[in-house]
Formats: structure tokens, C-alpha cells, sequence
């Protein structure tokens, strides 16, 4: 009995030293494990920085902060090297400078000089009176051009073997005066009183185309003569007419005018005469 209780002590003793041994390879192949598992090399999510080039030509979508971090770079930086300014645009096909130091500028600054004042320059006046210089004591009264008009050209009366009449047996209520532009006499009376033809001839116009002389009737008479009839109511013969002296060709009347008379015109090749030379006044 007691030998077996020694084989078994010795056997438990083996068995139990067997299996330290077991834990310790255990321990050590675990240790060894997570030793290796510890230096396996980690795989980064962060951004791959690539090696910056010294120079790099912007493409499109390009941003110089994009720029910047591909190349693992401060934009600021890139931007000092590159003299671009806030708010940093850049465009397609730029080429931008990546490496080297941005040199600080350097301002030089100048004194500004100021300029001399301005001094006012005393301009001496001739001494010689100009010939528009105007003296105070005496006033020039400007030179007024005196208004001429032209003068009516009148005819003097020829010799002729008409024989004239009154044109009318109302009165005359102004006379023959080129200068006031009444180039023949002017007779009053009322409305229908009868004008006569002033000479024998040939009547060459009866209308009212000069509205200045209303209804107007023109005789052409012998030796250059012509009679004007106007400011008529009523015009009795036409163009065309073979008129006698003393015969009834109109009507007094107000047309062309402001009040009822006959203005009656004697005109020898073109010129206006004085009726009064020429026809009875009684």
C-alpha cells in the first residue's frame, strides 16, 4: 500500500508538472501572438500625401486648398509663393510654384514731396486803351443799323387814248400811299354798291386766289395798263371778258378785309401808280 501511494504521488507530481508546462507553452504562444498581432502594421484612413512637385498646372475642379492637402502643403503658403491674393482664385492652366520660400516683399517708401504752393502771378493790363475799352464817364450807346425798306417803285403816268372813269362813286377814304403799302385808292360805301370798270379791256382774272384781296378782278387795258377791283362781294364778268368803261363788274363787298370797300390799283408794265393822276376825282 504504501509503495502504490508513492507511484501515485510520483504519477500526480509528473502529470501535474505537465501541464505547467502545457499553460507556460500556452502562455508563451499566446504572448508571441498578440506580440505579433501588436506589431502588424496598421492601415491609415487619413489621406495619402504624395511628394509636392516644384511647379504644378491648375486643372479644372482644382482648388488651391485641394491643391494644398494633396500635397500635404499650407495653401497660405502656396499662395504667398504664388503672390495670389484673397480670396486665392485660381484658373485652369496656372502654373503655381509649390516649393521654395516666399520672399517678404519690401516696400520702399519714398517721402512725398509737396509741391510749392501755387503763388498767383499779377498780370499788368496794357496801359493803352484798347479800342473796345469803354469809359465809365461817358456811356456808349450802341450803334443802332437804321431799318430802310424797300422802296416801292412807282410809273408816271404815259399819254394813251384810254379814256378813264371812277371805279366807284363812294368816297375816297385813303389815298395812294406806297410807303403804308396801299399801292391805289380806297373807297368806301356799303355792301352791293356797284364797282365799274375805270377803261375799256379785257378782264384776265376774276377769283379770290389772293386772299389778301378777297374776291379780286384784273382788267388789261391798252399801253401797258392793268386795273385791280378788290375786296368784292359779288364778281359779275370772268376771265376772258371784253369790258367797257363805266360797265358794272362787281359788288362792293368786305372780302379779304375787315370792312366793306373797294381797293382799286392802277399798275403801268408791272409798277403801281397813283390812281388820283389819272382818273377824275370829282
Amino acid at each position: 500500500m504504501p509503495l502504490l501511494r508513492h507511484e501515485s504521488e510520483i504519477a500526480f507530481i509528473s502529470s501535474h508538472r505537465f501541464l505547467k508546462k502545457i499553460m507556460i507553452s500556452v502562455a508563451v504562444v499566446s504572448a508571441l501572438a498578440i506580440t505579433g498581432c501588436a506589431s502588424k502594421p496598421q492601415i491609415s484612413n487619413s489621406t495619402r500625401v504624395m511628394n509636392s512637385p516644384d511647379y504644378y498646372t491648375v486643372r479644372s475642379g482644382d482648388t488651391l486648398s485641394g491643391i494644398a492637402a494633396r500635397y500635404g502643403l499650407n495653401y497660405i503658403n502656396i499662395a504667398q509663393l504664388n503672390d495670389i491674393a484673397p480670396p486665392y482664385r485660381i484658373y485652369v492652366n496656372q502654373s503655381l510654384r509649390l516649393k521654395g520660400s516666399a520672399a517678404k516683399r519690401t516696400t520702399t517708401t519714398q517721402p512725398i514731396t509737396q509741391a510749392a504752393p501755387i503763388q498767383r502771378q499779377t498780370i499788368a493790363l496794357p496801359t493803352t486803351p484798347s479800342t473796345t475799352t469803354q469809359t465809365t464817364s461817358r456811356p456808349v450807346t450802341p450803334a443802332v443799323a437804321p431799318v430802310t425798306t424797300a422802296p416801292v417803285i412807282t410809273a408816271t403816268p404815259t399819254s394813251t387814248s384810254l379814256r378813264w372813269v371812277k371805279p366807284s362813286a363812294g368816297p375816297v377814304i385813303q389815298q395812294f400811299n406806297p410807303a403804308t403799302n396801299v399801292k391805289g385808292l380806297r373807297y368806301g360805301g356799303n355792301l352791293g354798291d356797284p364797282i365799274y370798270a375805270a377803261a375799256n379791256g379785257q378782264v384776265v382774272y376774276a377769283a379770290d386766289g389772293l386772299k389778301e384781296y378777297g374776291n379780286l378782278v384784273l382788267i388789261k387795258h391798252i399801253d401797258g395798263y392793268i386795273t385791280a377791283y378788290a375786296h368784292n362781294s359779288k364778281m359779275l364778268v370772268k376771265s376772258g371778258d371784253n369790258v367797257t368803261a363805266g360797265q358794272k363788274i362787281a359788288e362792293m363787298g368786305s372780302s379779304g378785309t375787315n370792312r366793306v370797300m373797294l381797293e382799286f390799283q392802277i399798275r403801268l408794265d408791272g409798277k403801281p401808280i397813283n390812281p388820283a393822276n389819272i382818273i377824275p376825282m370829282n
